[in-house]
């Protein structure tokens, strides 16, 4: 059997017609988007309208997408660029936040910044009478995540946002994991910045952006020519940008069909994770990505499961793929108050339109097979 990829939340496939929109701009069109002869008008022709079809698929105009070259970049771009423009407060992050975000965020100690973590729940949604409790007039710049990448839980954005706007705070939200996979409208969420990611929808590795509002002050980070307005030096990724916008045209097109499909599978994967007597973390909460299944087995080691399923034929996660050569336990789920020994086991598998039922079947029998192998080698070692 061909192997399944279930780890669609670490990156995605480059669609068939996005590759076809970039391949121009990768052998023919090779023109420096500052230049003035026609090679460079046509690719930053391709920039622009690439930047149209980004700030289309959240709900804003083209002038306040900055073009970056990953979800990483942006984060940080926001945090540090936002909060250097500003005098040294509160930032608030959730416990939960990808370390894109809680590491730079860490480093504005240095710069007289106190870094407070807000709690979240069982279910992984945030506790809004934490945020209460926290959020003051000292307090700056807050950064939650709309969706997180392990258990899909969503985090009610808009509501922090107006409280924060009455105590004149700015809010930046990670939307990388939401973009594709829920409707995601800038102004709505009622935020001042906003992280995106090209690869997590089906387009190239090496784009992002961050959607700010136009009257947001921000430092760059990176000097130079003077690209993106001035607040992103560097020669644009024209070929990766382009692809950017062609999957935000085509992830918002497809938008209802992406989660009819993937919460049938989701539903189909639950069911039977039920009856093996998983542990499914936040599965209670509706309020999560259709895609995204996590899960433990007591007394079955997450990476030992990982690689098993691998050997097996099926690509799943333990967590954040940023962190998962790490040994350590979910940050997420000892947030959510998980036993740290039960966090360890955890398995992520986040599905995609190319998934289908039958996979998930498949999966459901080799995770069985496995798990009962694994608990009978624990067994006999103890």
């Amino acid at each position: 059997m061909k192997p399944v990829f279930f780890d669609h939340n670490s990156t995605t496939a480059l669609l068939p017609e996005v590759l076809e929109t970039m391949l121009p701009f990768m052998t023919q069109q090779h023109g420096n988007p500052t230049s003035r002869h026609v090679f460079g008008r046509n690719t930053r022709d391709a920039v622009e309208q690439a930047r149209t079809q980004v700030a289309q698929a959240v709900g804003v105009q083209a002038s306040q997408v900055v073009f970056t070259a990953s979800g990483t970049e942006a984060n940080n771009f926001a945090v540090r660029g936002i909060a250097s423009n500003l005098e040294a407060s509160q930032l608030l992050i959730s416990a939960i936040e990808h370390p894109c975000v809680t590491r730079p965020a860490l480093a504005m100690r240095t710069s007289g910044w106190a870094v407070n973590a807000m709690h979240v729940d069982e279910n992984g949604q945030l506790k809004m009478d934490d945020v209460s409790k926290k959020l003051n007039s000292s307090t700056g710049l807050l950064s939650v995540m709309l969706a997180n990448n392990e258990t899909g839980a969503l985090q009610p954005v808009a509501e922090l946002s107006v409280l924060a706007k009455q105590h004149k705070a700015y809010v930046h939200t990670d939307a990388v994991q939401a973009l594709g996979k829920i409707p995601v409208d800038f102004i709505a969420l009622g935020v001042h910045a906003m992280t995106l990611s090209s690869h997590k929808i089906g387009g190239p590795l090496g784009a992002g952006a961050l959607i700010l509002d136009k009257r947001v002050d921000i430092q760059p980070l990176l000097l130079g020519g003077g690209q993106e307005k001035g607040l992103r030096s560097g020669t644009e990724n024209v070929a990766a940008i382009v692809g950017f916008g062609a999957a935000c045209a085509i992830a918002n097109d497809n938008l209802s069909a992406y989660q009819e499909h993937t919460l049938a599978l989701r539903t189909q994967l639950e069911a039977g994770l039920n009856q093996l007597k998983a542990t499914i973390f936040g599965g209670k909460s509706t309020q999560r990505l259709t895609n995204t299944s996590f899960f433990a087995f007591p007394n079955v080691e997450g990476e030992t499961l990982v690689t098993a399923l691998d050997k097996a034929g099926f690509a799943v996660a333990s967590g954040s793929a940023c962190s998962s050569d790490s040994n350590e336990p979910s940050h997420v789920l000892l947030a959510m108050g998980v036993d740290e020994d039960l966090a360890r086991g955890s398995v992520r598998v986040s599905m995609n339109m190319q998934n289908t039922a039958a996979q998930v079947d498949a999966f459901l029998v080799a995770l069985k097979q496995e798990v009962q192998r694994l608990k009978a080698m624990t067994a006999i070692a103890a």
